[in-house]
């Protein structure tokens, strides 16, 4: 979990969350960014989680870093909540599918960007070309839109998440399924 002022964690659930009003932000951050008339590419470089997730998910293209990891909750997180111990993140992450490949599969985000060797701070310029390659393609894309335009693509592509298919994280299994809902 991310370390905020105070040495409280960020995006906290509880009390001090409520205390500190972190819905009330990411509400607010979500409604601004979901009606910014430029262009919004978002890129998860390392670890995406949270509330700030969610504020990325609602970019005109959300890419991501090979090595990279996003969710809306850590797997620590997740496997407190379902099986009662962080000892069974393996199994959340599993299930989550926090991964670069998963996540372009299931359409959460638009593309991921390799990184060089054994990862990004292995070499930082050829990180960064790529990652400035990446995004320039994004841009290419994107800049010719008007903005209602740009506007009503980005709430349709929040808006589609989710909609075709659900996981199941059955407690006995050792695998979420993936079950088709319009099958």
């Amino acid at each position: 979990m991310e370390e905020g002022a105070g040495g409280r964690a960020c995006g906290e659930v509880g009390e001090g969350a409520e205390e500190q009003a972190q819905a009330v932000a990411i509400a607010e951050n979500l409604r601004l960014m979901t009606s910014l008339p430029t262009p919004v590419v978002a890129v998860i470089t390392g670890e995406g989680g949270s509330g700030g997730a969610l504020a990325l998910a609602v970019a005109d293209r959300v890419l991501m870093s090979a090595n990279a990891v996003y969710s809306v909750i850590s797997a620590e997180g997740c496997a407190s909540i379902l099986w009662k111990t962080p000892a069974e993140a393996p199994r959340a992450a599993a299930a989550l599918r926090v991964d670069a490949r998963s996540l372009l599969e299931l359409g959460v985000i638009d593309g991921v960007i390799e990184e060089p060797g054994a990862g990004a701070e292995t070499d930082l310029l050829a990180a960064a070309e790529q990652l400035r390659a990446a995004v320039v393609e994004c841009l290419d894309d994107l800049l010719p839109q008007d903005q209602m335009s740009l506007i009503t693509a980005r709430h349709a592509r929040f808006r589609r998440f989710g909609a075709d298919s659900a996981v199941l994280a059955d407690l006995p299994a050792e695998q979420p399924r993936l079950l088709e809902r319009d099958v």
